[in-house]
């Protein structure tokens, strides 16, 4: 199992990224993935899941804001991310959900200055 994250970089509040995560190992047509972020400490919080179908949840904090989505054929799903704000700062992660597998990609880092 692989993911490997991209996308991310230095932008101002208000401003868009759009990430990305190629999957490799995993059969996408039944597999709900995810994007993470560091958080606290040693721990990866999830921000948004999206199920093989396309249905999406999201943390209160960006709803409204962040849009997951994914292409099974290219095995790669997406984080849209717009209205960034400062506090979206950090180390972004895919990883398959509810279970994420012990293999963890680099992640892609976001930063959002004021």
């Amino acid at each position: 199992v692989e993911f490997v994250e991209s996308g991310g970089g230095l932008v101002q509040a208000g401003e868009s990224l759009r990430l990305f995560c190629v999957v490799s190992g995993i059969i996408m047509e039944i597999q709900t993935l995810a994007w993470f972020r560091r958080g606290v400490g040693e721990e990866r919080d999830m921000v948004a899941n999206i199920t093989a179908d396309g249905r999406t949840y999201y943390i209160d904090s960006v709803k409204g804001r962040f849009t997951a989505s994914r292409d099974n054929a290219k095995k790669t799903i997406y984080l849209q991310m717009n209205s960034l704000k400062p506090e979206d700062t950090d180390h972004y992660f895919c990883n398959a959900c509810p279970w994420p597998r012990a293999e963890w990609g680099r992640g892609t880092q976001v930063t959002v200055t004021p």
